[in-house]
C-alpha cells in the first residue's frame, strides 16, 4: 500500500474523530437525513454527469492507485538498457520476440524489430500517450466533480433543515433536529470533499504524470535504440528524465541483464 496516502487518510480521521470526542458525544455528528442528503445526492449527481462505467473505472483506479507502490522510472532505463543489449547481440529483430507484460512496451519492440523510423516510432507512441492522459483525466475528474458535488449538497441540506426549522418554530421541540441536519449536511460535504474526493484526484494526477514519464522513457528508448544502439549513451539520454539525486548509476542498472530474458 502507498504509506504516504495511508497516514494521511489516518491521520486525518484521527484528528477529526479527536476533535468530535473531545468537544462532545459523536451522536452529536451522527444524523442520517444529512447523510442521505450530501451521500446520495453527490452519487446520483456524479452518474448523472458520468458514464456508469467512467465511475466504475475510476474507483477502481483509485483503488489500484491506494494499493499499488509508484513505478520507479529506474526500472524503466534499466528494462530498456537491458533490451538494447540484446538487440546488439541478436539484433533488432530479436526484439519481436522478446515476452513483456507492459503492452505500450511489446509495441515499442515490435516498431523496432520492424525497422520503423524515428518518426513513425514517436508517431505511434505519443499517440498511445495521448489516449493514456485523456482516458486518466476522466477518471481523475469523476473525483474532481465529486469534490464539488459534495459542499453542494452540504448547503443543499442545510437550506433544507433550515426551512424544516422556520416551519416549525411554534413546537419548539422540532428546532433541534432541523438544525442538526441544517449543520451537519455542509460539515459532511466539507468533510468528504477535503479529506477524500479532493485527495484522490490529487493523488490520481500524480500518478499519472509518474506514468507518462515511465512511457516517455520507454519511447526515448525505442528511438535511441535505433538511431545508435549504444547502452551508454541510451542510459545517458534516459536518466535526464529521472531527479539526479534519484537516478541510479550505470553499473547498477546494467548489472545482471545478461542473463535476463523476460521484463515487465
Amino acid at each position: 500500500m502507498d504509506i504516504a496516502s495511508f497516514i494521511g487518510i489516518f491521520s486525518g480521521i484521527s484528528l477529526i474523530v479527536s476533535a468530535i470526542f473531545l468537544g462532545g458525544d459523536i451522536h452529536n455528528f451522527i444524523n442520517w437525513p444529512g447523510i442521505m442528503i450530501v451521500f446520495g445526492g453527490t452519487i446520483a449527481t456524479t452518474l448523472l454527469t458520468f458514464q456508469f462505467k467512467d465511475v466504475v473505472a475510476a474507483f477502481r483506479a483509485a483503488y489500484f492507485v491506494f494499493s499499488k507502490d509508484k513505478e520507479d522510472p529506474n526500472e524503466a532505463v534499466s528494462t530498456m538498457i537491458k533490451l538494447c543489449d540484446i538487440s546488439r547481440r541478436q539484433g533488432l529483430l530479436e526484439l519481436g520476440k522478446v515476452e513483456v507484460k507492459s503492452k505500450f512496451l511489446k509495441k515499442a519492440c515490435g516498431l523496432i524489430a520492424d525497422g520503423s523510423s524515428e518518426s513513425v516510432i514517436r508517431a505511434a507512441l505519443s499517440v498511445e500517450i495521448e489516449s493514456l492522459k485523456m482516458r486518466h483525466y476522466i477518471v481523475q475528474d469523476v473525483f474532481r466533480k465529486m469534490g464539488t458535488y459534495s459542499p453542494a449538497f452540504g448547503m443543499l441540506g442545510t437550506l433544507i433543515g433550515l426551512v424544516q426549522m422556520l416551519s416549525q418554530l411554534q413546537d419548539p421541540s422540532n428546532i433541534g433536529s432541523s438544525m442538526a441536519t441544517a449543520l451537519l449536511t455542509t460539515f459532511y460535504g466539507s468533510l468528504i470533499s477535503t479529506l477524500f474526493f479532493l485527495p484522490i484526484a490529487g493523488k490520481l494526477k500524480s500518478r499519472t504524470v509518474l506514468e507518462v514519464i515511465n512511457l516517455e522513457i520507454l519511447m526515448e528508448g525505442a528511438v535511441s535504440i535505433m538511431e545508435n544502439n549504444n547502452p551508454v549513451i541510451l542510459y545517458e539520454r534516459l536518466s535526464s528524465f529521472i531527479p539526479v539525486r534519484l537516478r541510479k548509476p550505470f553499473s547498477r542498472m546494467s548489472k545482471g541483464r545478461r542473463h535476463e530474458q523476460q521484463y515487465t
